[in-house]
């Protein structure tokens, strides 16, 4: 570590010096099949590296008896079962005191699954929260009259007093039907997106690759520009939030099938998200792993990644081993090698410094993330220190379909911690499907209410930890 920090700050020295940063293009060595890795020009002169696994299937052979069945097994995009049509109805109401309520008029799911296999239907909810930009507590949208009061005799109660009706300062509205079907590695319809946050590569998600793609699916994980072995322009311009979500529709527009479902980490997550919102028809389902709240993104002013580039690289062996320290919940030999094999925090300072102040995305706020109509499942470390807890729980009562899963042994980097876990949850979420077969038969029952934020708010079931 002092050889490490010495070279570092003779580095920086030289860098402030002469005002250039070292090179910027940082090819990394790799174990897997060069075959497997494919470089794409987003645009001329960037170019990101992309590990690309084609599964081999053979041809099924197709009989009279396959050709009769064919035509009805199409109308389910590729699904034999219709059931898995969902109604999606929402009406997202904002007020000018910093209120959101969002009714759910539709099919509602329930928000917690057991092993992702049921999935029944809850009658229609309200949800009622404070959006994150304001901090005073809100009131409700329509607010009710007092109850009427017992008769004494002849006296008759005071009518209640008239309260103006508030105007919505914005309305929402959703509705649509989506075809929500299992995905197995043998649809050939189906690919798998992963994409990394800041500081990561696509070597993080070694173990999912390798799990899925045995399983015989398509996988598509690109390395962000300057990080990995993709180029990395010497501009801050580069890396702002647009320029990388750009770069990620230009990869998902080359690799995308019918069926495509998004795995995304930190801040990875807000590319997925993006591209739901981008590509509803395309976009099956998501996977966010430790993504923080539905807030819009905007660079923090008091932060060390604002210092200058050439501190920030005589800083980096401090940053790498705060990294370690907050991203796993063991700092052990295991951990470091996991940190080395995943080339995490392996970024120039330049880089990293672009990365952390073009987090500007004023779109990406509540409203546009409930919106969204694809299930959702939400992934989080319990002892993440970049991300609490809280912020997912809040994403999961803002989504239409959320699931929550918390892993109680991982952190930041719960799929390099927990592989086995992730992999399995992940699994059982792709072939997850909903359950319609109650959805006639459903009774209407009485909402649960509960508190969200300091408001009193109509939802379905809250979502609980994992059990171990």
């Amino acid at each position: 570590m002092a050889g490490t920090m010495l070279t570092s700050i003779t580095d920086g020295i030289l860098c402030c010096l002469t005002g250039k940063a070292a090179s910027l293009v940082m090819p990394v060595e790799s174990s897997e099949p060069a075959d497997t890795f494919e470089f794409v020009e987003v645009k001329p002169g960037r170019v990101l590296r992309v590990r690309h696994i084609m599964p081999e299937r053979q041809a099924p052979v197709v009989t009279e008896e396959d050709q009769v069945k064919e035509p009805e097994q199409e109308k389910g995009s590729g699904n034999s079962n219709n059931s898995s049509s969902v109604h999606c109805k929402r009406k997202i109401t904002v007020y000018r005191n910093g209120q959101l309520v969002i009714e759910n008029l539709g099919d509602v799911l329930h928000s917690e699954i057991v092993q992702c296999q049921d999935g029944d239907l809850e009658p229609c909810s309200t949800v009622e929260v404070e959006l994150a930009d304001y901090k005073e507590v809100p009131t409700s949208p329509e607010p009710k009259p007092a109850p009427p009061l017992s008769m004494v005799g002849e006296q008759k109660p005071a009518p209640p007093p008239r309260r103006r009706r508030r105007k919505p300062k914005r309305m929402v509205m959703i509705d649509s039907e989506r075809e929500i079907s299992s995905c197995k590695g043998t649809h050939s319809d189906v690919a798998l997106f992963f994409v990394h946050g800041v500081g990561g590569s696509l070597d993080i998600w070694g173990s999912q690759l390798d799990f899925f793609s045995r399983l015989g699916y398509e996988v598509i994980a690109p390395d962000l520009a300057g990080h990995g072995a993709s180029t990395a322009p010497h501009i801050a311009a580069a890396y702002t939030f647009y320029a990388l979500a750009e770069d990620m529709r230009a990869i998902f527009k080359k690799y995308a099938r019918k069926r495509n479902i998004l795995i995304g980490h930190s801040y990875g997550v807000s590319f997925c998200t993006f591209l739901a919102h981008e590509y509803p028809d395309q976009v099956h389902k998501v996977v966010m792993i430790n993504g923080g709240g539905p807030t819009a993104l905007e660079p923090s002013l008091c932060s060390i990644f604002q210092l200058p580039s050439c501190v920030l690289h005589c800083l980096s062996p401090c940053l790498a081993w705060s990294f370690l320290k907050a991203g796993f919940a063991h700092q052990g030999a295991k951990e470091k090698q996991l940190l080395k094999q995943g080339n995490a925090f392996n970024v120039n300072p330049f880089v990293l410094r672009a990365m952390m102040s073009g987090q500007y995305w004023p779109e990406g706020d509540e409203v546009y993330h409930a919106e969204l109509t694809v299930p959702v499942l939400l992934v989080h470390g319990m002892y993440d220190k970049f991300v609490p807890i809280d912020e997912d729980q809040r994403m999961a009562e803002i989504l239409l379909f959320a699931f929550l899963k918390v892993i109680e042994e991982g952190s930041h980097m719960v799929m390099m911690e927990c592989p086995d876990t992730v992999n399995t949850l992940l699994h059982e979420f792709f072939l997850w499907e909903p359950d319609m077969s109650k959805k006639n038969a459903a009774k209407t029952d009485p909402d649960k209410t509960v508190i969200v934020n300091g408001v009193v708010a109509q939802t379905p079931k809250p979502n609980r930890p994992m059990d171990k």
